[in-house]
């Protein structure tokens, strides 16, 4: 595992997504990602799979502090009672008297961001909260929450793959020293069925999924969390720190068209 140092804390870069993960199965793609060395796992209020995740870890042999974990806080409990009272139960489901990251999941503009965060600071001083960010921020947002309300964010989760332009939201989390973490990473098993990333991919011998979450690690500030259940995917995401991107191949990635938005729901923000 190699880290990317963000405001002086070691994060993994390659972190475990569990969207639609549930039940055993989920419990059991816990206990096999932290068997083959993942110490970053990602979860949500809306994924309904806090409980699970902590009954895996709680088992596990792998202290708590050598794990990152992060949750976030649904978009319709950004009411400031709201966001405390949701938090406490995620730490109830998740068995831990802590998270290392709580993040707004969605903005939502019915809610008062400066409210909602100074509830997740409330958290944060209790030491329930290690760190607090945001998930789905367009630039203007972020800027908001980081400049205007002086927040300190740490990171901005977006879905960031090879077919989607996040370089403005990028730009801004190097300068500032937030850690730009990339959901749907494999834009939902779309990047096997590229051809410049299989070509790139042969030279490597990797497969394209290997090629692009290394396009996505190689970028200052950013990490990935793709999600897998099987542990032949599981061990593929997590064997990528063996080799290098020449220039040319990440500037061919860089060159792929970006316009595909894989995650837009009817309350997403105006992107920009």
């Amino acid at each position: 595992m190699q880290y990317k140092n963000i405001q002086g804390l070691d994060v993994p870069e390659i972190g475990l997504g569990t969207y639609k993960l549930h039940d055993r199965d989920c419990e059991r793609v816990i206990r096999t990602a932290l068997d083959i060395g993942y110490r970053h796992i990602d979860t949500a209020q809306m994924y309904k799979n806090e409980r699970e995740i902590g009954e895996a870890l709680s088992v596990s042999n792998v202290s708590r502090e050598d794990i990152f974990l992060s949750t976030k806080i649904w978009h319709t409990n950004l009411e400031a009672d709201d966001v405390l009272q949701s938090t406490e139960e995620s730490l109830r489901q998740l068995d831990t008297p802590y998270v290392d990251l709580l993040m707004i999941h969605w903005p939502n503009e019915q809610y008062d961001l400066r409210a909602t965060i100074e509830s997740m600071l409330v958290l944060r001083d209790q030491g329930k909260a290690m760190n607090i960010g945001v998930s789905n921020f367009p630039l203007a947002l972020l800027q908001k929450a980081n400049e205007e309300i002086r927040a300190p964010i740490f990171c901005n989760q977006v879905e960031y793959h090879p077919f989607i332009d996040q370089l403005d939201l990028l730009d801004y989390a190097i300068e500032n020293d937030i850690m730009l973490t990339a959901y749907a990473p494999l834009a939902k098993g779309q990047v096997s069925d590229n051809k410049d990333l299989q070509e790139i991919g042969e030279k490597y011998g990797k497969s394209p999924a290997q090629i692009s979450l290394r396009w996505l690690i190689e970028q200052e500030n950013v990490i990935a969390i793709p999600k897998a259940s099987s542990r032949d995917h599981l061990q593929q995401n997590f064997d990528i720190f063996d080799f290098y991107l020449e220039d040319e191949d990440f500037e061919r990635i860089d060159g792929l068209q970006k316009s595909d938005r894989l995650v837009n729901p009817s309350f997403a923000p105006d992107w920009g």
